[in-house]
């Protein structure tokens, strides 16, 4: 192939396989060990001083996660990665891995609610002070610095409400007060958001959704920077909080076929996203990638690419009548988690998950994530719903 950029449909295809190093599989097989022998006494004492070039126990990273790690590194654009048991646990490591007692945490407004409960009921346990900023603020984030703020800790947009933040100008920011930011990019994956050229420090994903795609697997993956990786990679071993290799392989399944999907689920959320736009018992649709929606412009600028989920306000309306559409949509059913082949709906209590900064809309907030069916399916379902809606 020539000295030409590949493709990212091309890369998540071919990245973390090695169909030499496998007998010729095209997959990389599912390693199930824990014991893992030595041939010499000398290898056994260079494993012990971690100066053992391969495998030393299989908590450490057997064959089928190495290779999703080297895959996802390598996609990101970062130095290295560690894989875990799930995206809430890829937050409470890059978080412990990065903060100790008497530092000060920036939080996003806009978390994701398990964040927060992990910032509020452990990290707080830990002695390290957590405050929440405007998601909105950019470059004004600066006056939420204090003297031992180390980690501005960001989600963007937001999974629940999908603020857009100017990530390159909290980093600027960040940097200059000698802090380390942190992003949860799992709306976008690597493919829709470049997480290092634009600042960001450590990257990480709830590989359960779009990485793992079939909403039958939870994974979490974590990528840092050369200078951030060091205490990742130390926490990860000191924690034994690896990635099953049966997860690994089904996240690396997953990942074959991520660029295909998003196009879709994208595709697919923007027709629905405009449908809904136009009916009368929609007051906004809230989604990045939909020009004119709350957040497009900094989307544009910034972001190559979207996925499947996004918010819908309706029109002020009895809880009972949210309810009857609810429970009688045939294809949208409702369900916490988003990024697998199915289309889900639920309503959100945004100011139980919002605690800090005011929400002001008008009426009930639905979260929609688009699947993979036909289009005219989704869109039937979601009028018949709406009609039961207006009762």
């Amino acid at each position: 192939m020539s000295e030409r950029k590949r493709g990212r449909a091309t890369d998540v295809a071919h990245l973390g396989r090695d169909p030499k190093q496998q007998i010729g599989a095209v997959n990389t097989p599912v390693y199930r060990a824990s014991t893992i022998l030595f041939e010499t006494v000398a290898d056994l004492e260079a494993a012990e001083r971690n100066e053992f070039p391969g495998i030393t126990y299989g908590l450490h990273g057997l064959p089928t996660v190495r290779d999703l790690q080297a895959a996802f590194a390598a996609l990101e654009g970062g130095h290295a990665a560690v894989a875990v048991p799930s995206g809430l646990a890829a937050i409470a490591l890059a978080l412990l891995a990065t903060t100790q007692a008497g530092d000060h945490v920036l939080v996003t407004d806009a978390v994701y609610g398990p964040t927060r409960r992990f910032c509020d009921n452990q990290l707080r346990r830990f002695g390290v002070e957590v405050s929440y900023y405007d998601p909105l603020s950019g470059a004004a984030i600066e006056r939420e610095f204090k003297p031992n703020t180390r980690v501005v800790f960001t989600e963007s947009p937001g999974s629940l409400t999908f603020e857009v933040q100017d990530l390159p100008a909290i980093a600027a920011v960040a940097h200059a007060k000698g802090a380390l930011v942190v992003l949860d990019n799992t709306w976008a994956t690597p493919l829709g958001f470049p997480a290092f050229a634009h600042g960001v420090d450590i990257s990480l994903h709830a590989g359960t959704k779009y990485l793992g795609g079939h909403s039958d697997v939870l994974a979490g993956i974590i990528t840092g920077t050369e200078a951030s990786f060091p205490r990742l990679h130390r926490l990860w071993t000191d924690m034994g909080v690896a990635l099953s290799s049966d997860d690994a392989f089904l996240a690396l399944r997953g990942l074959r076929t991520l660029a295909v999907r998003l196009d879709r689920h994208t595709q697919s959320a923007l027709t629905i996203a405009h449908w809904l736009r136009g009916q009368p018992e929609i007051e906004e649709v809230i989604f990045p990638a939909l020009p004119g929606a709350r957040g497009h412009e900094l989307w544009k600028r910034d972001f190559t690419g979207a996925c499947g989920l996004f918010g819908v306000v309706l029109k002020p309306v009895a809880k009972a009548r949210v309810d009857a559409m609810l429970d009688g949509m045939r294809l949208f059913r409702m369900g916490f988690s988003w990024g697998g082949f199915e289309r889900l709906i639920i309503p959100a209590n945004v100011p139980r998950a919002k605690r800090t900064l005011p929400w002001s809309v008008p009426g009930p907030y639905l979260r929609l994530h688009v699947g993979l069916e036909d289009i005219e399916d989704l869109v039937a379902d979601l009028a018949d719903g709406l009609a039961r809606l207006r009762g």
